[in-house]
């Protein structure tokens, strides 16, 4: 009985030593148009398909596999007697080695060089097809979609049967590659035709397993291109902690103007500042908490240079992240051998969203992108702020943002000098923020602060002003606002309200 084996590949990778090896295995290869050009241009003993199924293909190649006597081939169980009869009446031959992976839709989806109607003549049709009907007649049919998937499986067949074990390991990897590609381009249609959004498609690629979750315990893994993001230059392999405080480090300086660095510590700043410099930048944003900073996560928003990489060569930090690297600063940073150097590839996209699970389902917000423009800020007191105050409060208002609530933040002359993050109560915030800063010997006199939401009494705001701050950014929106612009007028403070909530979970 002839053994019959159909390939059509967009990758061509490999594909004519896998042919060659069929071949030798007495199998009769049908091919796709260019496919098989190229097997017959290698010498490698194969009929076009037109010719297998005695139909040409039409319209530009839109149909070329979508035939009975394909689908036929690769569908029927050839353990069944009906089948094997209703084939033999139609003159179909049963197909059981599918090699099909699909045109470069991935490849194309994002590129703005192309135009919509490139994009659609991307979109393959009849290879889905092939995939899917493969893989639910796994029990008698092995569907290839990748060229790693050739070595093993050649090596399985010489030995005289493919596995059910090999049948479903393919048919899943199947399945899961059609799944890829649909969800890309539904994602991509609901955009570039504005449909509403009445489902979340998730269906990322595993990029590798990490090193251990939040703890040793739990284990952890990478999905989607993180690659076209940041480049790891040097270091040992990331954790889940590590990619989380990344994010965190660069989402709040990318944010900053200026020659900006800002220390991160459990996705919480501990330190961040502007400088004239990189390095003075970075010695600005580690005199907040130098203590807090050991093992922590420091990026830059400008080229990091030798000197500032001598700097940060005397204490440890699992991270530095920037978006370039002078040369001296390069082997600079590779002397120590575990902390991890990486550089940014592109800004972070601005309207990702932002997903949790939750039992039975799972949380999705947009990521929060506000702004603080001048024209927001309402000044709500008697006082009015100064120009450096406005520099500060702006700049606090920032920090605040990427802090966890409930948070609080003191700024001078745009340098974090205390941080309250993450606590039940606000005044609690205030207090640490407060302790924070005299603990390393800074003067909150003249200083600024900002919190994350309005405050509920005017208790928060007094705790603030006894140490001897002089200006307050905040959202305002409490039922209480009266009472708290009634204490900073009394205590000849001035404040701004943003109308910006910027509650952090």
């Amino acid at each position: 009985m002839k053994k019959f084996a159909l390939i059509s590949v967009s990758d061509k990778t490999a594909i004519v030593e896998f042919a060659r090896e069929l071949n030798s295995l007495e199998y009769q290869i049908i091919a796709t148009g260019n496919t098989f050009k190229l097997l017959q241009g290698n010498k490698i003993n194969c009929v076009e398909i037109k010719s297998f199924t005695g139909f040409p293909e039409i319209f530009d190649g839109r149909v070329k596999t979508l035939h009975p006597k394909i689908f036929g081939g690769i569908l029927m169980r050839t353990d069944n007697d009906s089948d094997k009869k209703q084939a033999e009446q139609n003159d179909i031959y049963p197909i059981d080695v599918i090699c099909v992976n699909l045109y470069p839709f991935p490849q194309v989806v994002n590129r703005s060089d192309i135009s919509l109607e490139e994009k659609i003549e991307s979109i393959d049709i009849g290879g889905p097809s092939l995939i899917r009907a493969s893989a639910k007649n796994y029990e008698h049919v092995s569907v290839l979609t990748d060229p790693s998937q050739y070595s093993e499986f050649l090596n399985e067949i010489k030995k005289g049967k493919v596995s059910e074990e090999t049948r479903k390991k393919l048919a899943y990897a199947a399945f899961s590659y059609t799944s890829y590609y649909d969800t890309l381009i539904a994602n991509y249609f609901e955009t570039e035709f504005n449909q509403p959004k009445t489902a979340i498609r998730l269906n990322y690629k595993s990029s590798f397993d990490l090193r251990y979750g939040e703890n040793p315990h739990q284990r952890a893994y990478l999905f989607g291109e993180f690659e076209n993001y940041f480049n790891i230059l040097h270091g040992k392999e990331l954790s889940y902690n590590n990619i989380v405080d990344l994010i965190a480090a660069y989402d709040l300086v990318n944010e900053l103007d200026g020659c900006a660095c800002a220390i991160i510590k459990h996705t919480n700043p501990c330190g961040a500042a502007i400088g004239k410099n990189v390095l003075d930048a970075y010695e600005r944003a580690l005199s907040c908490d130098p203590v807090s900073a050991f093992g922590g996560i420091v990026a830059f928003n400008k080229e990091v240079d030798k000197n500032t990489a001598e700097k940060l060569n005397e204490l440890f930090l699992e991270i530095v992240v920037a978006p370039s690297y002078s040369e001296k600063a390069i082997e600079q940073l590779k002397t120590k051998k575990n902390r991890r150097v990486i550089s940014v590839k592109k800004d972070q996209i601005e309207n990702s969203l932002q997903i949790k699970s939750i039992p039975g389902g799972l949380l999705v917000q947009e990521k929060d992108n506000s702004k603080l423009s001048d024209d927001a800020l309402k000044l709500v007191t008697i006082k009015k702020y100064s120009e450096k105050e406005l520099e500060d409060l702006k700049f606090a208002w920032t920090i605040c943002k990427h802090t966890k609530s409930n948070a609080i933040v003191y700024v001078k002359d745009r340098k974090t000098i205390g941080v309250g993050a993450g606590q039940m109560s606000r005044i609690d915030s205030t207090k640490i923020a407060a302790s924070k800063a005299k603990q390393f010997g800074h003067d909150l006199n003249g200083a600024v602060a900002a919190s994350d939401a309005f405050f509920p009494f005017a208790d928060g705001l007094l705790e603030i002003i006894s140490n001897g701050i002089t200006s307050i950014i905040q959202p305002g929106g409490s039922v209480r606002d009266d009472e708290v612009i009634n204490a900073a007028n009394e205590k000849n403070i001035s404040m701004v309200f943003t109308g910006i909530r910027n509650f952090k979970h």
